[in-house]
């Protein structure tokens, strides 16, 4: 159960975290999610990204921090194993499966639901 609860509060942190500097600051959303995707690859550099997942679960591994985590865990095992050529291949190895899947599910929603541009 607290599994849950921890997932809960710490994802829900990060949004109001997140939605506090869209209010207040002047960046554009889509600065804000390039400056969380680096800010989930540093601390995965820094080793702190797994044990702070390991608390929180779902509520770290969802939000942007989760996938800049799951970049950096990709090009550390390509690099490992290809050398410098898997600098430019891990991290697009390791979050194919993800993207895909949002680009399929997203183009599958919008069959179903008939999509309007807004006016």
């Amino acid at each position: 159960m607290m599994d849950f609860v921890n997932a809960f509060w710490v994802g829900g942190l990060i949004c109001a975290l997140v939605q506090i500097l869209m209010e207040k600051t002047k960046m554009m959303p889509g600065r804000i999610m390039v400056l969380l995707v680096c800010l989930g690859a540093c601390i995965s550099i820094l080793g702190w990204y797994e044990p702070f997942q390991e608390y929180a679960g779902a509520g770290a591994s969802v939000p942007l921090l989760g996938f800049g985590n799951v970049l950096m865990k990709g090009v550390k095992e390509a690099v490992d194993q290809e050398g410098l050529l898997g600098l430019f291949m891990g991290g697009f190895r390791a979050a194919a499966v993800g993207t895909s899947a949002a680009l399929i599910f997203g183009y599958l929603a919008s069959l179903v639901f008939n999509p309007k541009m807004k006016k």
